[in-house]
């Protein structure tokens, strides 16, 4: 049984985070991609995932299976997945902790250094805020110090909240023994850069923590896609399936008026809600000129059109789907959603290598292993 990996060599990173999606992949993505460029040989590796896919009948970190789509990892995936927390995982594990853990430490382990194996830098990528995992021995401050790691913490765009969280995550990294490359201030507006930057600059200097660059926010890295969303409201498709991973979602019209006042509010991207029984605004949208700028049509309520309405949607290109709920719980929904990258969504993951190589400092997070591991 392994209680630490083997391999002594290979330069890792932690991606650590003051909180639930505050850019830890996004931040993983642009890393991987912007040392590769540097001819480096770069490996990746999620510990712990709470979030997973079915591959093949097995259950993997989805954000594993996002990077191993996007680049050419060349790693069993399995390996960059190890541990995978389900709703039964953290009672099973207080129920017989003293024999689970040497197995869970043991398999995350192997599983880095299968990860890790002939490359110059590996990311490993946190879950949540450096405490996360605590409750079965695995906080994301004892994963980096069993793989000998030296960790960035993210922040979201601030100076007070952001700082203050900071700080915290320094306080639990620095009780186990990590040392902290610095902090990415991430999702800043971009009339705040400067703003930003000077006074996060100053208070992290007080911290004697580095700071290594500023993301400014992009709206369309928050677009999601029409498939998303078919997923979130565990909707019906009534024509086609076929586009709508590359339907983007960039305004939504929730039609309550006519058909016509409808049309006036169309632009590129536009998603309308509306009831199925509002054919006076279906057909018009699906003959309307402006029918290619439509991202699509839910249509809520579990009413279905007419015949004859039906037989049009059928024969259209916009993308329509049906949802039992209400137009104002599908809206609640949406506005609830956490818009993760997916492999498909191929103009987000190019925005994310060009934004995150020109914006952080890569000499610095390079500087940081010249000296030991």
């Amino acid at each position: 049984m392994l209680t630490k990996p083997r391999n002594k060599i290979t330069k890792r990173i932690f991606i650590a985070a003051t909180r639930m999606n505050d850019g830890k992949t996004t931040t993983s993505l642009g890393l991987y991609s912007a040392l590769s460029d540097g001819k480096k040989k770069i490996g990746y590796i999620k510990p712990v995932g709470q979030r997973f896919v079915d591959i093949n009948g097995e259950k993997i970190d989805e954000d594993s299976f996002l990077l191993t789509e996007t680049f050419d990892v060349s790693v069993p995936i399995q390996a960059m997945s190890p541990i995978v927390v389900d709703k039964d995982f953290t009672k099973d594990y207080l129920d017989d902790s003293k024999s689970i853990y040497p197995k869970i430490v043991n398999r995350l382990c192997r599983s880095f250094d299968r990860a890790a194996y002939e490359k110059d830098y590996i990311i490993i990528e946190g879950t949540g805020h450096a405490g996360v995992g605590s409750v079965f021995d695995l906080s994301n401050a004892e994963v980096a110090k069993m793989l000998n790691a030296k960790a960035i913490i993210i922040a979201s765009g601030g100076i007070g909240r952001p700082i203050d969280e900071i700080a915290l995550n320094q306080a639990l990294f620095e009780k186990a023994g990590v040392d902290i490359i610095g902090v990415i201030i991430n999702k800043v507006q971009t009339d705040k850069l400067d703003f930003i930057k000077h006074y996060c600059g100053q208070a992290l200097e007080k911290m004697n923590l580095k700071l290594l660059g500023i993301i400014p926010e992009n709206a369309k890295l928050s677009e999601p896609s029409l498939s998303q969303i078919f997923h979130e409201i565990k909707g019906e498709c009534l024509n086609t399936t076929d586009n709508i991973q590359s339907k983007k979602i960039k305004k939504v019209v929730i039609a309550a008026k006519t058909g016509l006042s409808t049309i006036d509010d169309i632009e590129d991207g536009t998603l309308i809600v509306s009831s199925g029984d509002r054919e006076d605004i279906i057909q018009p949208c699906i003959k309307s000129n402006k029918a290619s700028m439509l991202s699509g049509i839910i249509l809520t309520n579990a009413i279905k059109p007419n015949d004859a309405t039906l037989a049009d949607i059928q024969a259209s290109e916009i993308p329509f789907i049906l949802s039992k709920d209400s137009s104002y719980s599908v809206i609640s929904r949406m506005n609830k959603m956490n818009i993760k990258t997916q492999p498909h969504d191929v103009d987000k993951i190019s925005i994310i290598k060009e934004i995150l190589k020109s914006n952080i400092d890569l000499k610095e997070i390079e500087e940081a292993f010249k000296l030991s591991l």
